[in-house]
């Protein structure tokens, strides 16, 4: 028996049913977020190892287990991207794009990869759509960025949202808050999980991530970073929420939201969906004001987000869209497969969509194909002639040749 192959796991094969529903995701990313002054940016699939060392966070779940890393053949360390951050920074830097207007707005759409447990909801290659704007630390750039990913989730019909939203504070804020923390885990070492009590010294704020009963308990009665943010931290925070208030956005805000990824500061926040279950995440980011210097770049401030394609897709009302119906399909005999391929290469030239019968039905077999493609015309070349049918209006016309059987679909079936 021939061994038969199978998708790796946790990946997963984007079949044509399925791509017309990320296509409509897709153009509605493109129009509220083109809409908005964003331009679309394409960053390579694999990047430096060091890269997400350095800006994702040596002490994250995401360097230490979750990166495809691999050395390729000049022994160079390399990574299949596991987020779209850090990559668009690098490219803002490299080119020089410190020189345009700022802030500078880009977003992305594309495959993203972390080893992580495959489950619904979670895949080891996902893809993902993101947003940046680099170059401003005004609170409006925060509200703006949360504004654009709740139209977006609002406007694919994505179902019980939620919206929470929190503040870390600028490094050194949290860098005193750190200790407190540490000490508030060390004093519970013994409830907290083993994972937990491995990253005190590394990075508490992830407890406030954890499942496990006892550290849930713990971090009951721990710290909260919000109430140990400078003036500062707290008046920008403040202008932030107002402006979400101003626009009629509703949220949450959590004092214990902290996010995968260190180098965020200040504003964060996270979409979710009561509809997805335990994998509730749709998307989320948040102010990054501190990352361009870690990449080797001037002091360079940034907001931005990211939200999971497959997430967005479950959690939708909407039925999956269907493939559009066509504006001509051709049906043609014996002999007239020359004919046949000229006037629906004539046709598509024209701007309109056609297809033709390749698959060697039987005349009958081919009406049928035509009624499953559902097209306005249908155009039949038997018996030497030319006929097109406009189905909407149940006429049937004759024309000459190809080249008058296209002017009569441009011209909606008159002669």
């Amino acid at each position: 028996m021939s061994e038969k192959f199978q998708a790796p796991r946790g990946t997963f094969d984007v079949l044509p049913e399925q791509a017309a529903a990320r296509e409509v995701l897709e153009n509605a990313c493109r129009r509220i977020l083109g809409g908005a002054g964003f331009q679309r940016i394409e960053t390579p699939v694999f990047e430096a190892t060091e890269l997400f060392a350095r800006g994702v966070g040596e002490a994250t779940d995401i360097v230490q287990k979750e990166m495809y890393t691999f050395e390729d053949g000049g022994g160079r360390s390399l990574t299949l991207r596991p987020e779209g951050t850090a990559p668009v920074c690098r490219a803002y830097l490299e080119h020089g794009m410190h020189k345009l207007p700022q802030p500078v707005r880009l977003w992305y759409l594309g495959p993203f990869f972390r080893y992580e447990r495959a489950q619904a909801g979670r895949y080891r290659q996902f893809w993902q759509v993101g947003a940046e704007a680099i170059g401003s630390d005004d609170p409006a750039v925060d509200a703006e960025c949360i504004v654009l990913l709740a139209t977006l989730l609002e406007d694919v019909g994505v179902r019980d949202v939620r919206l929470r939203v929190g503040s870390l504070g600028t490094p050194a804020a949290r860098a005193a808050y750190r200790e407190k923390l540490q000490a508030h885990l060390h004093a519970h070492a013994d409830e907290v999980s083993e994972d937990v009590r491995a990253r005190i010294d590394l990075n508490p704020l992830r407890a406030f991530d954890s499942d496990h009963p006892g550290t849930k308990q713990v971090m009951q009665t721990a710290p909260r970073l919000l109430d140990h943010l400078t003036p500062d931290d707290v008046a920008h925070f403040e202008e932030v929420r107002g402006l979400l208030d101003a626009v009629g956005i509703a949220y949450e805000v959590d004092a214990t939201l902290v996010r995968g990824i260190d180098y965020y500061t200040r504003t964060v926040f996270e979409f979710t969906s009561d509809a997805l279950g335990a994998q509730s995440g749709v998307g989320g980011g948040g102010r990054y004001d501190g990352l361009m210097e870690q990449l080797g770049g001037p002091s360079t401030p940034g907001m931005g987000w990211a939200a999971g394609v497959e997430r967005i897709l479950l959690a939708t009302t909407e039925p999956a869209a269907t493939e559009p119906p066509i504006d001509l399909f051709v049906v043609w005999e014996d002999g007239r497969r020359a004919d046949a391929l000229r006037l629906v290469t004539e046709t598509r030239s024209a701007g309109r969509s056609a297809e033709m019968d390749l698959g060697g039905r039987s005349l009958k077999g081919q009406h049928k194909q035509a009624d499953r493609r559902r097209p306005r015309y249908v155009a039949s070349l038997v018996d030497g002639g030319w006929e097109l049918r406009d189905r909407d209006a149940g006429e049937t016309q004759t024309a000459s040749d190809a080249d008058e059987m296209v002017a009569m679909v441009l011209r909606g079936g008159r002669l």
